[in-house]
């Protein structure tokens, strides 16, 4: 005798379900922040903005209608930069100082609402395991972490209170995976990695975005010593633009040159031992 299926009733094709699934998708594709497209008024604070990324950036976003303040070590350089940026402010900070930070950021609140701030300080030498130098080493990451750190603690009560803003902490594609010459400069970036994306899931339902910048290679004063051949070379300006675009499409890691980064990207994904077999090759 044959036996019938029965099949279970299909309760997803109601328009009910199918309209929360469309919901889902739709919540599951969406910008991973809230886009940042208009500047006009915002308040924005770069932390390392004397030359290179910051310095662009700040220009880049000033352009743009954004009222911007500038901090770092080299106090004429953010004079120079104030003047050439009418309502731009200029504010000395070494970020290793616990002390000066927290005033720094007061100085900062106290002009209203703070809507975003971008880590850029940066600290780079090139150093391989042979030639290790270990308060060399602390330094970068007094300069590129901790210092990242110390803003944070800093800024994000503020923005909890308010309900708003955006975190952008510049990393780098050196923090993917371990590299030649990157002995001190890598590990640093690879936190800053691990803490934007463990910010970003503690602050998306705050209110607060987070987004993480993964360069390659930029025409800094930092990278101006390399001895080696950096390919996809950028200037600060282009440098600038793409993480304006980023920004404005709700990225959370914004990195370029693309042509470059995806490369990197999937060095991520490769097996230790095709990894390290390429790398060696490569920088032979």
């Amino acid at each position: 005798m044959a036996t019938r299926t029965l099949e279970p009733p299909h309760h997803g094709d109601s328009p009910v379900a199918l309209a929360t699934a469309r919901t889902r998708q739709r919540r599951f594709l969406s910008p991973l922040n809230p886009p940042l497209r208009d500047w006009r008024g915002k308040s924005v604070w770069l932390v390392g903005a004397s030359s290179g990324i910051g310095e662009a950036t700040a220009s880049a976003l000033h352009a743009l209608g954004a009222t911007v303040t500038v901090s770092a070590r080299n106090s004429a350089a953010l004079q120079n930069f104030a003047q050439r940026h009418p309502g731009s402010h200029a504010l000395v900070l070494d970020a290793t100082d616990p002390v000066a930070v927290q005033a720094a950021a007061h100085a900062v609140l106290s002009r209203g609402p703070l809507d975003c701030v971008i880590y850029c300080a940066g600290y780079y030498h090139a150093m391989r395991a042979y030639g290790m130098d270990v308060p060399d080493m602390e330094r970068h990451m007094e300069v590129n972490y901790t210092g990242a750190l110390r803003v944070l603690q800093a800024v994000i009560p503020a923005l909890l209170a308010q309900g708003h803003g955006h975190i952008s902490l510049v990393g780098s594609v050196a923090g993917y995976r371990g590299l030649p010459q990157s002995l001190a400069y890598g590990p640093t970036k690879a936190a800053l990695i691990n803490l934007a994306e463990t910010l970003y899931l503690d602050m998306r339902d705050k209110g607060i975005g987070v987004s993480l910048i993964s360069p390659g290679f930029v025409q800094t004063p930092l990278t101006a010593n390399n001895a080696f051949d950096m390919p996809a070379l950028l200037s600060p300006a282009q440098a600038a633009q793409a993480m304006v675009k980023g920004w404005a499409q709700g990225r959370f890691d914004i990195h370029f040159p693309k042509r470059f980064t995806w490369w990197m990207q999937l060095l991520r994904l490769l097996p230790d031992r095709l990894f390290f077999a390429l790398v060696r090759r490569a920088t032979r």
